[in-house]
């Protein structure tokens, strides 16, 4: 199989592990620069122009597109589909995942548990917002920020008002929700690969941190996930069409809550935690599907 990982950077632990475990199942494999390919757009002949030469003989791709490069990103992976190439990340479901605030409704309308809640048009009317998610603390995101960037714990009504204000004042797109105390600063991150978890993790902000972000010196130990939860984690992927994904939730007093689903979820944080080769099931997920 000739097989394209999209991929900025191949010294980054997920693009060398995929590429040593396409290697070990005796793929060609080779990393792309979306940012440095072509796109020629014809009648019946769509192609991909790289670094002097089409890229015709590609069969699939695995899509690492990082979230400040999704636009043109997501142009290259329709592109490939277009050629017919099988690809672990559909453009459609990549653009879906990296819209905070459509995820949340394509989730709700999936019936999947989620913390409550607000987005407004920068709303004058703050105390309302808070009060729409039972007061404070309160979390406020931006819409754009990854990793736990732009993200705020407001744990006093005051402090709220402040942060939202600043952020309205700034036309900064957030959305608002509830804090989930019984959830003491962690989450479960689920990865789950052709409508299966094929590994879950508990990741733990560190002291005085409410984000569990690994980024942010967060740490991981490998979790069996409830029935409850495994089952959230599935639904959830396929809610966003996703068949690589890294389904973030919080264990709360009325079940798992989704916080998000991530379309080009690393490897490493799973795999050491797990002991798990996760890059491995990847590649044998595009050996079935095309």
């Amino acid at each position: 199989m000739n097989l394209k990982i999209l991929s900025r950077n191949s010294n980054l632990y997920s693009t060398a592990r995929l590429i040593e475990a396409a290697k070990k199942r005796k793929h060609n494999v080779e990393v792309i620069d979306p940012l440095k390919c072509d796109l020629i757009i014809e009648k019946k002949k769509p192609s991909v122009y790289y670094k002097g030469r089409y890229l015709s003989d590609t069969e699939a791709i695995i899509p690492r597109i990082g979230a400040s490069i999704t636009y043109y990103g997501t142009a290259v992976v329709r592109q490939f589909e277009m050629m017919g190439c099988f690809t672990t990340t559909e453009s459609q479901a990549l653009v879906r995942s990296r819209d905070k605030l459509r995820s949340l409704q394509i989730l709700s309308r999936a019936r999947l548990g989620l913390p409550k809640t607000v987005f407004t048009n920068y709303s004058r009317d703050v105390e309302e917002i808070i009060d729409h998610v039972g007061g404070a603390p309160l979390i406020i995101k931006l819409l754009e920020g990854t990793q736990g960037l732009g993200v705020v714990l407001a744990e006093t009504k005051n402090a709220a008002e402040s942060v939202i204000e600043a952020f309205n004042g700034l036309q900064a797109r957030v959305i608002v929700q509830e804090f989930i105390k019984e959830a003491k600063g962690a989450d479960i991150r689920a990865f789950v690969i052709d409508g299966q978890v094929v590994g879950a993790m508990k990741r733990q902000g560190k002291e005085g941190e409410f984000r569990s972000n690994l980024h942010r010196g967060g740490t991981a130990e490998v979790i069996t996930l409830s029935d409850e939860e495994e089952n959230a984690a599935i639904k959830a992927a396929k809610a966003m069409g996703l068949g690589v994904a890294g389904v973030d939730m919080l264990q709360s007093a009325r079940g798992p809550l989704i916080l998000e689903v991530n379309s080009s979820p690393g490897l490493e944080g799973i795999e050491k935690a797990t002991g798990k080769d996760i890059a491995k099931s990847i590649i044998r997920y595009i050996e079935r599907g095309i």
